[in-house]
C-alpha cells in the first residue's frame, strides 16, 4: 500500500510542479487567439469550457488502454508502478502537453500535418498512412472490447450484435458536429470513468485486500523468459504511461480550447489522471487475485482476456449493482474513444485531401470507408489485433517526441525534457521489434538489446544531422 500511495502522491504532486514547469517552457499566452477562435465552423472548430474540454479529452485518450493494459502489466509485478507513475509524469502527459500545445499553435491541425512541418515531407506522408492505420486498429479494438463485455452484462445479445449496435454508434458520432453529441454526453461519461476508478480504490483500501510492495523488480509473469520486462512491458502497459495514440485525439479538444493556459489541465491533467486509473486497476488486480503471480496465473486459465479480469474484479470487490456500473464506466471508455478515432482519422484524411468538413456529405464519403475497414478488423483474431496497435501506438509516441525534440530546439528551448524519453522509447520499440519471433526471438535477447541501442543511436544521429542542417539555414 506504501508503494502505491507514494506513486498516486508523486502522480498527483507532479500535475501542480513539472506540468507548470512545461507550461513556462511552451511560453503559453492566455491571451493568444486559439483556433475555435479564427477558424469557427460549427462542426470541429467550436469553444467548449476548460472542464467540458477536459473531461472529453480524458475519455478520448483512455479507451481500455489504462484498463486492460494495466490489469495485464501488473502480471509483471509491483514494478509496473513504477512505469505507469515515471512513464506517466515524464513521458505520457509530456508527449501530450507539448505535442497538444504545437497542435493548437498550428490551426489544430491533424498530427500527420504538424509532425510534418517539424521533420519533413516524407515523415508527413508516412505519418498520414500510419495514424489513419493506427487509428482504424484502434477503432476496432474498442469495438471489440466494448462489445464483449456488453455481452457478459447483457447475454441475451450476442457480442457480434453489440458490435453492429457499437458500430452504428460510431456511425452518428463521427458525423455529428462536436458540441451535439461529444460535447454534451461525454463529460457525464467521464464523470462515470473517475467515479469507478474512486470506487474500486475505497473498495480495495477499505477492503481485506493487500496491495503489494515494490521490494523487488522480478518479473512474475507465468512466461517471463518469453514476456521480459524490458521491453514488453512498455509495450503491455501504453496508454497508461504513453501513447501515440493521444497525439492522433489530442487535435480534436486543440480545435476546442479557448485559450492556451487551459492546454495544462486538457493534456497534461487528463493524461496524469489516466495514469492514476491505470495505476489504481494495477494495484487492485494484483490485490484481488492475492499478487501479481496468482494474477499472471488466474489470467493463463482464462486465455489472458483482461475483459474476464475485470469483470471479476468489478463484481467481486463492489457487488452485483457496483460491478455493473463499474463495467458501464469501462464500456463507455473504449466506446467513447472508438467513435474519437474514426472522427481523428476522418480529419486526418481530410486535411491531406484538403477536403472542407461542413458538407455532411463529404463527411460521410470520408467516415464509411473508415468505418468499413474497422469491421472487417473486427473478423480478425483480437489477439493479433492488439499486438499491431500495441505496437503501432508506442511507434507513433517516438515519431511524435522526436517532433517535440525539433520543435522544441527551433523555439530555443531546453530539449531534455523530450530527447530523454525519446530515445527510450526509441530503444523500447526496435528491441520489440527484434527481440520478436520474426527476427532473433527471445533467446537472443542481448544481440537483440544491442541492435536495439544502434537504431537508437542512428536516430539520434539522424536527427542531431537534421537539426544542424535546419540551424545553418536560418542562420
Amino acid at each position: 500500500m506504501i508503494t502505491f500511495l507514494i506513486c498516486l502522491a508523486l502522480l498527483v504532486g507532479a500535475y501542480f510542479t513539472y506540468g507548470r514547469f512545461l507550461e513556462r517552457l511552451a511560453g503559453a499566452d492566455e491571451r493568444a487567439a486559439t483556433p475555435c477562435r479564427r477558424l469557427y465552423d460549427g462542426v470541429d472548430y467550436v469553444p467548449l469550457p476548460r472542464w467540458r474540454v477536459f473531461l472529453i479529452q480524458l475519455l478520448n485518450i483512455a479507451g481500455t488502454g489504462p484498463i486492460f493494459g494495466a490489469v495485464l502489466g501488473a502480471c509483471f509485478g509491483p514494478v509496473a508502478f513504477l512505469w505507469i507513475t515515471l512513464g506517466g509524469i515524464f513521458m505520457g502527459a509530456m508527449h501530450d502537453y507539448l505535442s497538444g500545445m504545437m497542435l493548437v499553435r498550428h490551426d489544430g491541425l491533424s498530427i500527420p500535418e504538424v509532425a510534418g512541418r517539424y521533420l519533413g515531407g516524407g515523415m508527413r506522408r508516412f505519418m498520414r498512412l500510419f495514424s489513419v492505420a493506427l487509428l482504424v486498429l484502434v477503432g476496432a479494438v474498442f469495438l471489440l472490447s466494448p462489445a464483449q463485455l456488453l455481452g457478459e452484462l447483457v447475454p441475451a445479445v450476442p457480442v457480434a450484435g453489440w458490435v453492429w449496435i457499437i458500430l452504428a454508434y460510431y456511425f452518428v458520432a463521427t458525423l455529428l458536429p462536436i458540441d451535439r453529441l461529444i460535447g454534451r454526453v461525454y463529460p457525464l461519461f467521464g464523470v462515470a470513468l473517475v467515479a469507478m476508478a474512486l470506487g474500486l480504490l475505497g473498495a480495495v483500501v477499505a477492503g481485506p485486500w493487500r496491495i503489494p510492495e515494490l521490494t523487488t523488480l522480478s518479473n512474475f509473469q507465468l512466461r517471463a523468459a518469453e514476456l521480459p520486462i524490458v521491453p514488453t512491458l512498455f509495450i503491455t502497459v501504453a496508454c497508461g504511461a504513453i501513447s501515440g495514440f493521444h497525439a492522433t485525439q489530442s487535435p480534436l479538444m486543440a480545435r476546442c480550447v479557448g485559450d492556451e493556459r487551459a492546454c495544462r489541465p486538457v493534456f497534461y491533467g487528463a493524461m496524469i489522471s489516466e495514469s492514476i486509473i491505470a495505476l489504481v486497476w494495477a494495484a487492485v488486480a494484483m490485490a484481488f487475485f492475492g499478487g501479481a503471480g496468482e494474477l499472471s496465473t488466474a489470467l493463463s486459465a482464462h486465455g489472458d482476456s483482461a475483459a474476464w479480469a475485470v469483470g471479476e474484479i468489478s463484481h467481486g470487490m463492489l457487488g452485483l449493482v457496483g460491478g455493473a456500473l463499474a463495467l458501464l464506466g469501462v464500456v463507455a471508455a473504449p466506446v467513447t474513444s472508438g467513435d474519437t478515432a474514426f472522427r481523428s482519422a476522418r480529419l486526418i484524411v481530410a486535411d491531406m485531401l484538403r477536403l472542407d468538413q461542413r458538407s455532411k456529405l463529404r463527411r460521410l464519403a470520408v467516415s464509411l470507408p473508415l468505418l468499413a475497414a474497422g469491421y472487417l478488423l473486427t473478423r480478425v483474431d483480437f489477439g493479433v489485433v492488439w499486438r499491431y496497435f500495441a505496437w503501432t501506438n508506442q511507434t507513433l509516441a517516438v515519431v511524435v517526441l522526436w517532433a517535440i525534440v525539433v520543435y522544441l530546439v527551433q523555439r530555443g528551448a531546453p530539449v531534455r525534457v523530450a530527447l530523454w524519453p525519446a530515445l527510450f522509447m526509441t530503444f523500447v520499440c526496435a528491441s520489440f521489434v527484434f527481440v520478436s519471433d520474426q527476427f532473433l526471438g527471445m533467446e537472443c535477447r542481448p544481440a537483440a538489446y544491442a541492435l536495439g541501442g544502434a537504431a537508437t543511436l542512428a536516430v539520434w544521429l539522424l536527427f542531431r544531422s537534421k537539426i544542424r542542417r535546419d540551424a545553418k539555414g536560418n542562420a
